[in-house]
């Protein structure tokens, strides 16, 4: 049939067959990623719905130019193709979605490293699996034809999708955000699931972000050195280890009294541990509590951080070289400052590099680059293992081997049917997290370490546990205790507990806020310096309790003091009948 013919043959009637064609093509090279994250169940719907409706845009041409169709699809199926085979490929090997932190990855590692993770992740599957993508792509593309419509109606179609799928969106978050830029970075995140604009937006990010990390690393590199550091263990070997939890709430540990058995590999080290049972954090947010814990800023001087130095550069100043292990999202705008904690170590294992919090991603992964640290030849280490904990969302941070509170067994009466799911899979993650955390003190102690290990949690998570059990997650506006109590505890070798006065018995019950670790963890590690306020360590005989100060510091008329008689429950909580 001649185009003529067939253009009068297709323009009587609308070739819905032809134009489903076109959509299902363009679909194909985001969808199969989108479709392999949800029979995984890697992450939730949302990428999956936001490539389906992105893949329209494409349409919008192929309506103005019908006669064009064969050229233009695949000039730009070309470039789909391989957008998706990096992001089909990275799928393959991290089972994550390619995101900005890929980004930051492949532009900090060298050629080498790229070449040692090729070799230990690549399988022989992968090679059937790409030419398969390839065939069906090209087999997607030879069913094409062009659709034809009258020109003023394709005019109008095409409009129709580009209004409906870029314009009205952007408007809409436009007004949401009360400015373009914050209603463009909205909208960037709803085209990002989809290629080739998940390179896109993930190159635009990455040079955003890391904008900012350089502005900060500069200005950390400005800060002057800690005044008349001495170390009481100076040119001994030692290593150290800091272990960051995340929204892990003490109250949900059985080492803490919880009913259910969440931590049973921490209660069998119980005898070994020292377990402070009266620590809150000063924020509920992960960037927000950091910038106080990991640095000498409190809730009374909450700038501080940017004139005085973090706990990476005091230990690096005495001598230490130190290594920063994250399974926490590496390069968005909101984690900058984390990455700028963790570039400010002598060494970086970034592990976690999802587009999204809301993906399946096991902290177990921390614990092979752990051991690798372990096994550095350096004298003198600190270790920081940045864990992604117990995030929301709940079921994906445990391995299903770890699925195991299933019904109503140990739930507090007042949790409803429509809780419970929720309510159990927060306690399987705390569970795999105590997997985790023992997991490293054991590999520590098997070091024969001269040295101790801390590990506390950023903040805590309210999952109905509260009064009136219908709070879920975190909010400084309405705290609840579950938010701001945290697990606090150390583990201390025989060879470091030989060399130092580690009877911390009667410090496990101070009322104490993590805002103040740094002074914590240098009175332990035995530094000394002019800055050091002994009154701010739980550990020291110059202690000094304070009102415990929660919130944003610089809402002063909005800061709350905590509750003392919130921290630590006189009696455990009422229990469902079995």
């Amino acid at each position: 049939m001649s185009l003529f013919k067939r253009s009068q043959t297709t323009a009587a009637g609308f070739d819905w067959a032809g134009f489903v064609w076109l959509f299902v093509f363009f679909w194909y090279f985001s969808g199969i990623t989108q479709l392999l994250i949800q029979l995984t169940g890697t992450s939730g719907f949302s990428g999956f719905r936001q490539a389906f409706v992105m893949s329209a845009i494409w349409l919008a041409p192929m309506l103005l130019f019908p006669r064009q169709t064969r050229v233009m699809s695949a000039v730009i199926g070309v470039v789909l193709w391989a957008c998706s085979m990096a992001s089909l490929g990275y799928f393959f090997i991290y089972q994550q979605e390619f995101s900005q932190s890929v980004i930051f990855i492949m532009f900090e590692s060298n050629v080498a490293e790229a070449g040692e993770y090729m070799t230990q992740y690549f399988a022989w599957w992968m090679v059937p699996a790409f030419l398969a993508h390839s065939a069906f792509s090209w087999f997607l593309w030879t069913r094409l034809r062009p659709v034809y419509l009258p020109r003023g109606k394709a005019i109008v179609a095409a409009t129709a999708i580009l209004v409906a799928v870029v314009a009205y969106p952007l408007i809409k978050q436009t007004q949401r955000t009360g400015s373009f830029a914050a209603g463009f970075e909205k909208f960037e995140t709803r085209i990002e699931p989809a290629v080739p604009w998940q390179m896109a937006v993930a190159y635009h990010r990455y040079l955003d972000t890391l904008a900012g990390m350089q502005d900060m690393l500069e200005s950390a590199s400005k800060i002057p050195p800690l005044h008349n550091l001495k170390d009481a263990m100076a040119n001994t070997p030692a290593t150290l280890v800091l272990v960051i939890g995340e929204s892990t709430n003490r109250q949900r540990m059985s080492l803490y009294g919880y009913p259910r058995p969440t931590t049973p590999e921490l209660d069998k080290l119980k005898d070994q541990l020292d377990v402070f049972d009266n620590v809150i954090t000063p924020r509920p947010y992960t960037i927000e509590a950091l910038q106080q814990v990991l640095t000498f800023a409190d809730e009374e001087n909450p700038d501080l951080y940017l004139t005085t130095p973090s706990l990476v550069s005091m230990m690096k100043q005495a001598g230490y070289k130190t290594f920063w292990i994250t399974n926490q999202q590496t390069m968005t705008k909101r984690n900058t400052m984390l990455t700028t904690f963790s570039e400010q170590a002598d060494q970086q294992v970034y592990l976690n590099n999802n587009r999204n919090q809301n993906a399946a991603q096991y902290d177990g992964d921390v614990i092979e680059p752990f051991n690798k640290a372990l096994a550095d030849a350096a004298p003198r280490k600190l270790i920081v293992v940045h864990l992604l904990g117990t995030h929301m969302s709940y079921q994906y941070r445990y391995p299903s081997t770890f699925d195991k509170f299933q019904d109503r067994s140990g739930v507090p009466a007042g949790i409803r049917d429509d809780q419970l799911p929720t309510y159990n899979s927060y306690d399987n993650a705390v569970l795999y997290n105590d997997f985790v955390v023992s997991s490293l003190i054991k590999d520590y102690a098997r070091t024969d370490p001269n040295g101790f290990l801390l590990y506390l949690s950023d903040h805590g998570e309210d999952v109905f546990d509260s009064a009136g059990h219908s709070t879920l997650g975190r909010n400084e506006n309405k705290p609840t205790a579950p938010m701001y109590t945290i697990p606090f505890m150390a583990w201390a070798s025989p060879k470091w507990r030989a060399t130092h006065d580690w009877n911390l018995a009667g410090d496990l019950s101070r009322p104490y806020s993590s805002s103040h670790l740094i002074h914590t963890w240098a009175d332990l590690a035995g530094l000394s310096f002019d800055e050091l306020d002994r009154s701010k360590s739980v550990v020291s005989d110059s202690f000094k309790a304070r009102p415990l100060m929660i919130g944003n510091p610089y809402e002063r008329e909005q800061r709350a003091l905590i509750d003392f008689s919130l921290m630590k429950p006189k009696t455990p909580p009422a229990v469902a009948q079995q």
